[in-house]
C-alpha cells in the first residue's frame, strides 16, 4: 500500500472528492486499460455485470487515485468475481461479509478509497444486517448492490428483491414472499447517500458513481442488472427504448419530478407522493427534487414510487446529506484520548486487570 501523505485530493476535472479526503491524490494520469487485470472475464453472455464492469473501469480513472489505494470487496455471488478483473487491490471475502471486512479497512486506512460490490442475494440476505449497520454508521465506503432479482451463482434460486409470486427451482408454486425495496432498506438504515441506476445506461450509471465517490460516509447504489440465464429481461419495460422514457424518473436536484412528457409527480391530500397528468394538476404543482432534505422521509417516500411494478421508477441520487463518517468520528476519539490520557501501552492493556498466571 501507499506511503503517501493524505492530501485532499480533486477529480481530474477539478472537482473536489467530498468523500476521499484523505486519500492521495495520483500523479499518473490513468486510462481505462490501467484499471483492467490480466484475467479472463467470465460471466455468461449477455450478463449484465459486463457492461457494470466497463463502466466502472472506464470511470476509475476520474477519481484520480492510485490504484494501489483503491480496494474493491466483494462477497460472493456472480457480481463477487469484480475484484479479479481490475488491477486494483482487492478481496473476495465470504458470504455476506463485505460491508464487515470494508468498515475495518475504511476505518483503518482512511488513505484507501473502499467499494463493496454486492448482490441482491449476498447483500440482503445473509449479508442484509452487516450492510445495514455499515450504513447506519456512515462508514466511508460505496456500496454498489447488483439487484437482477435472483440467485444467478446458485442456478436460479428466488432473492430477497424476487417479486411475489415467482416460479423458480426454490419456489416452484410461486414465492410467497414479500420483496426487500433496497432503496427503502438502506434509507431507513439513515445512509446519507442513496441512488438506484442501470446496467445499461452507461451515462448515467458513470454519473451515478461519480457522486457516490464525492460523498464523504456511506453511499449506497443499486444497479438494476440483467440475468439472461434465470432472469432475463427483468427490467426490459425500463429498457425498452419505446416505452423507458414514459416509465422512469429521472431524479435531478432542483428539477421537477416529471414522467415522460405529460406526467408527474405531486404532493397528495396527505403530503404523500402522488403521480398524475400534468394536464390536470398544472406545471406549477410539481414537486421539484431535493436531494440534500435532511429528512429521509422525502427519499423514502420516493423509493415507494415504483408500485404497481415498473409503471414509474425513480432513478438517480434520491439522497445526498452531509454528516461525520464513522471513521472520521472514531479518529477523533483516538486522538483526543493520546491527547489526554498518552498513547498508550497494548502490552500493560493486555497484561493488566483481571490477569492472573497459571502454574
Amino acid at each position: 500500500m501507499s506511503n503517501n501523505p493524505p492530501v485532499s485530493p480533486t477529480a481530474p476535472n477539478g472537482r473536489p472528492l467530498r468523500g476521499l479526503k484523505l486519500v492521495p491524490r495520483s500523479d499518473t494520469a490513468y486510462k481505462m486499460k490501467d484499471f483492467k487485470s490480466d484475467q479472463e472475464v467470465r460471466w455468461c453472455p449477455g450478463c449484465g455485470d459486463y457492461a457494470i464492469l466497463a463502466a466502472f473501469q472506464g470511470f476509475l480513472p476520474e477519481l484520480g487515485v492510485p490504484r494501489e489505494n483503491i480496494v474493491i470487496v466483494s462477497g460472493i455471488g456472480c457480481s463477487s468475481r469484480f475484484p479479479y478483473y481490475l488491477s486494483t487491490y482487492g478481496m473476495h471475502s465470504i458470504h455476506g461479509r463485505a460491508p464487515a471486512i470494508a468498515t475495518g479497512l475504511a476505518a483503518s486506512r482512511p488513505d484507501l478509497s473502499v467499494w463493496v460490490i454486492t448482490g441482491d442475494g449476498d447483500g440482503l440476505s445473509i449479508g442484509g444486517n452487516h450492510l445495514i449497520h455499515a450504513l447506519r454508521r456512515n462508514v466511508n465506503i460505496n456500496v454498489l448492490l447488483f439487484n437482477n432479482r435472483i440467485y444467478g451463482l446458485t442456478k436460479g434460486q428466488y432473492s430477497p428483491t424476487s417479486e411475489t409470486g415467482k416460479i423458480t427451482k426454490s419456489s416452484p408454486m410461486g414465492s410467497p414472499d414479500s420483496p426487500f425495496n433496497p432503496l427503502s432498506l438502506a434509507l431507513g438504515a439513515e445512509a446519507g447517500f442513496v441512488a438506484r441506476t442501470i446496467d445499461s445506461d452507461r451515462k448515467h450509471l458513470t454519473g451515478v458513481l461519480r457522486a457516490a465517490a464525492d460523498h464523504e460516509g456511506a453511499s449506497f447504489v443499486e444497479i438494476y442488472q440483467n440475468c439472461p440465464i434465470f432472469n432475463d429481461d427483468a427490467f426490459e419495460p425500463l429498457k425498452d427504448p419505446a416505452e423507458r422514457d414514459n416509465r422512469l424518473l429521472r431524479l435531478e436536484h432542483g428539477e421537477p419530478l416529471r414522467i415522460g412528457p405529460d406526467r408527474g409527480v405531486v404532493l397528495g391530500d396527505y403530503g404523500e407522493l402522488v403521480v398524475a397528468d400534468i394536464a390536470e394538476v398544472g406545471e406549477e404543482r410539481l414537486v421539484r427534487h431535493d436531494a440534500h432534505r435532511a429528512d429521509p422521509g422525502y427519499a423514502f417516500a420516493l423509493s415507494r414510487l415504483d408500485q404497481p411494478a415498473f409503471a414509474h421508477v425513480p432513478i438517480g441520487v434520491f439522497r445526498d446529506v452531509e454528516r461525520p463518517s464513522y471513521d472520521r468520528l472514531m479518529a477523533d476519539q483516538i486522538s483526543e484520548a493520546q491527547t489526554t490520557q498518552g498513547r498508550g501501552d497494548l502490552a500493560s492493556l493486555l497484561a493488566g486487570g483481571d490477569t492472573w498466571t497459571v502454574g
